[in-house]
């Protein structure tokens, strides 16, 4: 029998396919991953390396909105900062940076050398205290920190091994040896030094009518400024002596602690001598005011039909107003 003209004929071929391997894509993703480590640890390498008054400026670019940095606000021609910047921004911004004032723009390399000196002293204070026999023994009971003001050194009281005798200014013999190892190291900056007295609220039986612990405290600090001009500090180091009583409790939920008894030593900073010299500058500015109204009351031509020509001082009225109010103060 003849073969149909419509069978249809098929020719099957083995497709042979090679073991390939995987696709590329996850080493474009282990790239980016590594490219990103390495990005990640260059940025850490530079800020380590950049002096920490400029990350402060690095920071303030960062926070600074986008379009105020790109068309150089209203303040590129006259701010010194290598970073533009100015207002107002009309991107707005939750956490903008306060105005900066002309003065701390541009703060004296003086004032930058002053907070380096005190840290370089706190430095050298923390190796004293850990390096020499007597303060070393004493060490739990001396705080070193930088404040606004400048280095502070606190030396608290402890139960066991107060430094006055109880209820008085008489220096305990460890405490007199703590003064005269720290005395000397003030020498070494021209800064000067604040001391405070400090007391726990514990009062006296006859309480603030005759002797207090606000005098208590002064005469307490009094005594550690003696202890350190015997220990070699110069006498003109000392800018001011103060008596504190109870009133800065160093543990504010229990003012009878022990440890609120302390003396606080603050090596003050340039600009806390000019605040403390300005205080005292304003009241000598009244006191030469209120000696010159004086001579003039004295030296007031006389008043017609008087006795005695000028008016007595004791009868003028500024002189009257005085008089009644010291009085009410008495």
């Amino acid at each position: 029998m003849s073969q149909s003209s419509t069978d249809r004929v098929v020719i099957r071929r083995k497709h042979i396919s090679s073991n390939s391997a995987h696709g590329g894509s996850w080493k474009i993703a282990y790239a980016d991953f590594v490219t990103a480590m390495m990005s990640f640890f260059l940025v850490m390498w530079l800020i380590s390396i950049v002096p920490h008054k400029d990350l402060k400026a690095i920071a303030d670019y960062f926070r600074m909105p986008l379009i105020t940095a790109v068309t150089g606000g209203q303040k590129v021609a006259s701010d010194p900062s290598v970073i533009p910047g100015g207002s107002p921004s009309v991107i707005p911004n939750k956490d903008p940076l306060p105005p900066k004032r002309h003065d701390e723009e541009h703060k004296s390399e003086g004032e930058q050398r002053d907070t380096r000196r005190l840290e370089d002293l706190k430095s050298q204070l923390d190796n004293l205290i850990k390096t020499d026999p007597v303060l070393k023994e004493f060490r739990p009971q001396l705080l070193l920190d930088m404040t606004p003001d400048g280095l502070r050194i606190q030396i608290i009281d402890r139960q066991n091994r107060p430094m006055f005798t109880t209820g008085s200014a008489q220096v305990q013999p460890y405490m007199s040896a703590i003064l005269h190892e720290l005395g000397p190291a003030f020498n070494e900056l021209p800064n000067r030094i604040s001391i405070s007295g400090h007391t726990d609220a514990q009062p006296y039986a006859a309480g603030g009518r005759e002797y207090s612990n606000w005098e208590l405290s002064a005469d307490r600090a009094n005594a550690a400024r003696r202890e350190l001009i015997a220990g070699g500090m110069l006498e003109q180091k000392v800018k001011r002596v103060l008596g504190l009583s109870s009133s800065v409790s160093l543990i504010k939920d229990n003012p009878f602690a022990a440890v609120n008894r302390r003396i606080s030593i603050v090596v003050l900073n340039h600009r806390a001598e000019r605040r403390i010299d300005e205080q005292n500058a304003a009241g000598e500015s009244a006191l030469k005011l209120k000696q010159a109204l004086e001579a003039n009351l004295l030296l007031a031509p006389p008043v017609p039909g008087s006795a005695g020509g000028n008016l007595p001082p004791a009868r003028h009225p500024a002189m009257l107003d005085s008089e009644t109010g010291g009085r009410q103060r008495e």
